[in-house]
């Protein structure tokens, strides 16, 4: 399917994620990223590839790219790589190229050259966020989610009341079906009206994510402090920001404050206090600043179309 064959390393190198939201997506919406927190996530990658070649153990490649997945949600860096090479090939499980593209682009945004390159060569279409990297719901019998409960009792969120804790479940659930990782859905939540349903600003920002009304009617939001409406509007937004700032989240996440207008004007996060202090908010929350996102959305806007042709 390549026009230059490459080849594939074998080599894998542990490196769990830092920066994670993990904590407060396990407040919020009580689940846990880690894979398993007593498997490291280069064993994870190594049972993996033994799976995947059938080495010590029967072929499975199908469980391969489950594991491969756990070890990516952990923060292993070759494992992303590895299952973006199986989807982009088809290797024992169905091609996709905008999976693939998922993950290479999550092993290039750490530094894997391959996965640069490899990025070249598939065909992404619509930005897709992985089912598998979505956290699973805990066991609530099990020793380690009644000591993950208490950590979080600890924590700023861990008090939130049922009705907001069920905002929060619903943004998990909402967000990648915009191919939205739902850490940073969250923080944009949190720093907007720390999920009240019936929120207003000053400037008549209304709902879960604070939509003015022109932005509602810009994304077919017709009840704003509709929970469901609000998010789909706001998450389509958010969406159209991070395609626009070609994954920039620093931009898109002050854009979502400020506008993007304001952001294009300054030629980065404008100097108004107040959206200053929002993006530190969210970036407390979601550390990453790069995102996947589908060029398709939208244009690039020219700040970020000028920075990399100077580059």
């Amino acid at each position: 399917m390549f026009a230059t064959p490459l080849k594939r390393q074998s080599g894998y190198r542990a490196r769990p994620r830092g920066g994670l939201l993990a904590l407060v997506l396990a407040m919020l919406a009580q689940r846990a990223f880690a894979a398993d927190a007593t498997i490291a996530p280069g064993a994870l990658a190594a049972q993996a590839l033994a799976y995947e070649h059938g080495e010590g153990v029967p072929r499975d490649q199908r469980k391969a790219a489950a594991l491969y997945c756990d070890a990516a949600r952990a923060g292993d860096v070759d494992a992303m790589f590895n299952l973006g090479w199986m989807y982009a090939n088809g290797r024992g499980i169905p091609r996709d190229d905008s999976l693939a593209a998922f993950f290479f682009s999550r092993a290039a945004r750490e530094g894997h050259a391959q996965a640069r390159e490899m990025l070249k060569f598939v065909d992404a279409g619509p930005v897709v966020y992985p089912e598998c990297m979505l956290p699973p719901a805990p066991d609530p019998t099990s020793d380690r989610t009644a000591q993950s409960a208490q950590a979080r009792d600890a924590e700023a969120f861990a008090d939130l009341p049922p009705d907001k804790r069920r905002i929060a479940d619903m943004v998990v659930r909402a967000a990648p079906q915009f191919a939205i990782d739902p850490r940073l859905a969250l923080a944009i939540v949190s720093a907007e009206s720390n999920f009240q349903s019936d929120a207003r600003s000053e400037k008549d920002a209304r709902g879960v994510m604070q939509l003015i009304a022109a932005t509602a009617t810009r994304f077919n939001v017709r009840n704003r402090y509709n929970v469901e409406d609000n998010l789909q509007g706001g998450l389509a937004y958010l969406r159209w920001l991070l395609a626009y700032y070609q994954g920039r989240v620093s931009l898109a996440v002050a854009a979502y404050n400020a506008g993007e207008a304001a952001v294009d004007r300054y030629r980065g996060i404008p100097p108004y206090a107040e959206t200053r202090a929002y993006v530190q908010r969210v970036q407390r929350l979601f550390a990453d600043e790069w995102h996947p996102y589908d060029p398709s959305i939208a244009d690039s806007s020219t700040i970020v179309v000028r920075a990399a042709d100077t580059e």
